[in-house]
């Protein structure tokens, strides 16, 4: 760098580095910066979510391309002094591999160099407030494109030809729709962008529209443009204010420099675009729901033929594409439908966006091309099961989601492998699992989510999933019986095949694929009592070992309940009428003791050392 680049600090305002306070360092450094009288050599910019999540607070010094991690309060003023004064960067904030190693740049990261990033290029190098900036990278381009050289049926064919499938989740061929939308009859049309993401785990929405929302701007618009449409609405969920503020700002800078409203860029097309903001209903992800709450409805599906192209929104032919679907379009009316379909797989072209969370070393937002390896996100981009625990299984897709061993390592992440194998690619949610989860207890957790959002329109979903939760609750609390996963399965196949929409006929899915990958450890509840990972309650006792206690008093003085008992150079016990189970006692027992012990309820042990009642 020489002396007379300015020095760009790039402060992360995404959700993980915002909730660790993110905001406070950015107005730290802001007052350092000015108390230092630095403001013509360095300039501070908001940017959205960077992608490893794992390190926040995360800032990025460029030209450099330098990288700190988990920056602190404390650490601002030595960033100032050392770095933007003396030149001499912070080391001990650099990125630290498991091996030890410490990274200066991101984008020798594994995270980052293992990526392939196209819908998230300008996350976390763009200042998402700023048009300017957007408009510096290309931005509305694909717009301008489609626009001044494009036919609306040239548009069409730009997107089919690409091979876009709906990144929503069903992976519907975003150009079909866009040519059912544009052949349909009538002249008032309505484009929607669904930004209702619910899923548990799931962050990639969101992000994208805080980090870098024109990119879906404007692949609303060039939708829009495309089937004929003349309003347009985003349908963002009121539990995003993050998103929701940066939507409309963007939508305000947008309307002046004339990306939408009346005679776009001089052409004879106007689109008018309105922000809605759902109450947070998972149902209303799914379109027919979506629209119903549009029109101040209450948020339930309804039956299809007629599908939203033909009679959607107000009974008008509609197009509703997801977040990641319109910011893909941007992209491959700026590049061309052959620079996209070099991406990824003959079926399915282009990237793919995961939030890859759970018990791995680099949670965070990660792209990579259709047909990278579930190993290749997990191990290579996501860097490994925490402290090298053994993978045990992966669950894609979000809560309606299937749960894939580690055999399946090695299956290509595309819509039709995941399918094959009982997932589903979904919105884009990947949750890793060790050896310390129990697969039923998962497969109760997300089924469990379906059910409460069931918005209860039809019966097999509203009291097929409840009587399977029920079965499920048996299994986990030792009450299982034989027949119960012959009866989960019989479910299963009556709620996918009698449900109304795709929340209730995928709802199954974490059920299904954990009883066909794991089906030893739903036997071993039944049949044994026991769960193999110990983590459902009714089948784990805490004990105290009374050869190792020391009698330290660290269980007693942590019990919520007073099951530890004991006194001062005495063995402990715990009382096991009092035992909540909440393992308090388990976490801070001495290493070098190791009394306290996690056991099978119904094991010998358990009989011998159980403890006073």
């Amino acid at each position: 760098m020489t002396e007379s680049e300015k020095i760009e600090v790039l402060v992360c305002l995404g959700t993980g580095c915002e909730s660790a306070k993110s905001d406070l360092l950015y107005d730290k450094l802001a007052e350092q910066v000015k108390k230092k009288k630095l403001g013509d050599k360095v300039e501070i910019t908001r940017i959205g979510c960077h992608g490893l999540c794992q390190q926040a607070p995360v800032i990025a010094i460029e030209p450099e391309g330098l990288f700190y991690c988990q920056v602190g309060d404390d650490d601002i003023a030595e960033i100032v002094t050392s770095h933007f004064i003396k030149g001499e960067p912070v080391e001990r904030l650099y990125y630290e591999s498991p091996e030890g190693e410490r990274i200066p740049h991101y984008k020798d990261i594994p995270f980052y160099s293992k990526q392939h990033r196209v819908v998230l290029k300008n996350s976390g190098h763009i200042d998402p407030g700023s048009i300017d900036d957007y408009l510096a990278v290309g931005g509305y381009k694909g717009l301008e494109r489609a626009l001044k050289e494009m036919s609306p049926e040239e548009v069409v064919d730009e997107v089919l030809n690409s091979g876009l499938r709906g990144r929503g989740g069903a992976g519907f061929p975003a150009g079909l729709k866009w040519k059912l939308g544009r052949n349909a009859p009538g002249h008032k049309k309505y484009a929607i962008c669904n930004a209702d993401e619910g899923d548990p785990g799931a962050f990639m929405d969101g992000s994208i529209l805080v980090a870098d929302p024109h990119s879906v701007l404007e692949g609303l618009s060039i939708c829009a443009y495309a089937i004929g449409a003349d309003e347009a609405y985003v349908y963002v969920r009121h539990e995003y204010p993050a998103a929701v503020a940066s939507l409309k700002k963007a939508l305000k800078d947008s309307y002046e420099r004339e990306f939408w409203g009346e005679s776009i860029l001089g052409s004879k097309f106007s689109l008018q675009i309105h922000l809605m903001e759902g109450a947070g209903a998972f149902v209303c992800g799914e379109e027919t729901a979506l629209m119903a709450s549009i029109e101040g409805r209450r948020g339930m599906p309804r039956p299809r033929p007629p599908f939203p192209t033909e009679s959607g929104l107000w009974g008008k032919p509609t197009v509703i594409n997801n977040v990641k679907s319109l910011a893909n379009a941007s992209v491959i009316l700026r590049e061309g439908w052959e620079w996209f379909k070099s991406i990824g797989t003959e079926g399915s072209p282009g990237t793919a966006i995961f939030s890859l969370t759970g018990k791995v070393r680099n949670t965070g937002l990660v792209e990579v091309p259709m047909g990278a390896t579930l190993r290749n996100i997990i191990f290579d981009v996501g860097g490994g099961v925490k402290e090298d625990r053994t993978f045990k299984a992966v669950q894609t897709g979000g809560p309606a989601g299937g749960c894939l061993p580690a055999e399946k390592l090695d299956l290509p992440v595309d819509f039709d492998s995941l399918r094959e194998a009982g997932a589903i690619m979904g919105s884009g949610g990947m949750i890793v699992m060790d050896e310390t989860t129990c697969m039923v207890d998962v497969a109760r957790y997300f089924l469990s989510f379906t059910q409460q959002e069931s918005c209860g329109k039809c019966t097999p979903c509203r009291m097929g999933t409840l009587q399977m939760l029920r079965i499920l609750d048996k299994i986990r609390e030792g009450r299982g019986e034989d027949g119960d996963i012959e009866k989960l399965l019989e479910l299963c196949d009556t709620v996918v095949n009698g449900s109304l929409c795709g929340l209730g006929q995928n709802a199954p899915n974490p059920v299904l694929t954990t009883i066909e990958y794991f089906r030893d450890e739903y036997e071993a509840h039944v049949k044994d009592n026991t769960c193999p990972a110990m983590v459902c309650k009714e089948l784990v006792k805490f004990v105290i070992d009374p050869e190792k206690c020391t009698a330290c008093g660290a269980c007693k003085r942590i019990c919520p309940t007073g099951a530890a008992q004991g006194k001062k150079d005495v063995i402990h016990h715990i009382q096991q009428d009092l035992c909540i189970k909440c393992g308090a006692c388990y976490e801070v027992c001495p290493p070098k003791a190791d009394a306290v012990m996690k056991i099978p309820a119904h094991s010998e042990l358990a009989r011998e050392i159980g403890g006073a009642k």
